[in-house]
């Protein structure tokens, strides 16, 4: 028995940041502005610094998770070549179980271009992760307290329906964590999941996506009518939740960030594993918070998770404040 089980994406992750780089600001039709990161046209740019390492939503809350002393297990599928391998090592040294699936499909592959100021623009290639159907995934194995749904797409997608049913069925409780892509397709499309999902976890562009723009009180009263917990990252802001009797907010602390890569995957994984490990909201909301603030330290989705006990440490010295207020 798992205390949870991952399903989403890996990919082998190759993280380049050059100099020469540029941050240009364009305000678009929507009367929004936006960032573009550019590189000057018909020149080689020099990279100053080269990091190698795995991502993917799945794998990212799956050594969280583990790291944070759950039992834990990743369901996805994994390419039969040297990326695939590199991909299954790293989860085994992390302690978590495979009970995926491979395939002769090349595995996912990102790379990660990063700016002077640290701001990142991802080219992905989705490889096999699109691919994984139901006859790829033993029911069988699928025992565990909770279940932890990342962004799926394509075929992945269906499949993910169907083990939502099936988690419902065996009484798993499932935390679901869409991505924009998902969540622009709106409440609608995503009902065959969210009727069975017990805690949502999302950011605020993914929550107005699903219930449209509004304040923040809005915005969580409306997700409390799909799923019984609602959590909202709104960047710098700080973090809120509701339970459908309390409004919970978490702030945060200034800080320089790296690189923002997995920062959301491990907020939402060491929330629910405040949950795995029984503590209240506003404990599991400071977890959270100061778990995100390491992985923004560092480079890569990993390289900056704490294990248990080193978090613990952390809110012993960090003065965060989380507060509640009943509805």
């Amino acid at each position: 028995m798992y205390d949870v089980i991952t399903v989403g994406s890996s990919t082998f992750d190759v993280f380049a940041r050059a100099e020469r780089s540029e941050l240009i600001k364009i305000l678009g039709t929507s009367k929004l502005e936006e960032e573009f990161l550019a590189y000057r046209s018909g020149t080689k740019i020099l990279i100053s610094e080269l990091m190698f390492s795995i991502g993917g939503g799945g794998t990212n809350t799956a050594v969280c998770l583990s790291r944070l002393g759950c039992k834990a297990a990743y369901l996805g599928k994994v390419g039969l070549d040297e990326n695939g391998e590199r991909i299954l090592k790293i989860l085994k040294r992390d302690n978590v179980s495979f009970v995926g699936a491979r395939s002769k499909i090349m595995s996912g592959y990102s790379i990660i271009l990063e700016s002077i100021e640290h701001d990142r623009t991802i080219l992905t290639y989705k490889g096999c992760n699109d691919e994984l159907g139901v006859r790829d995934v033993n029911f069988g194995k699928l025992k565990a307290k909770w279940m932890y749904f990342s962004s799926m797409m394509g075929e992945s997608f269906k499949t993910l329906e169907k083990i939502a049913k099936f988690a419902h069925d065996k009484k798993i409780r499932v935390c679901f964590n869409p991505s924009s892509y998902l969540a622009e397709k709106g409440a609608s499309y995503l009902e065959s999941i969210l009727k069975y999902t017990t805690l949502l976890v999302l950011n605020r562009e993914e929550a107005q996506y699903l219930v449209g723009r509004d304040d923040m009180n809005l915005l969580l009263k409306r997700l409390n009518r799909l799923v019984p917990l609602v959590v909202i990252t709104d960047g710098k802001k700080g973090a809120h939740a509701t339970d459908g009797k309390f409004n919970y907010y978490a702030h945060t602390l200034k800080m320089e960030p790296i690189d923002s890569t997995g920062a959301g995957d491990c907020f939402a994984s060491t929330f629910l594993s405040g949950l795995i490990k029984q503590k209240p909201i506003q404990v599991a909301l400071k977890m959270a918070t100061i778990n995100a603030m390491s992985v923004l330290t560092a480079y890569g989705a990993k390289n900056g998770l704490l294990k248990y006990d080193e978090l613990l440490r952390r809110m012993r010295t960090t003065q965060l404040r989380v507060v509640s207020e009943r509805i």
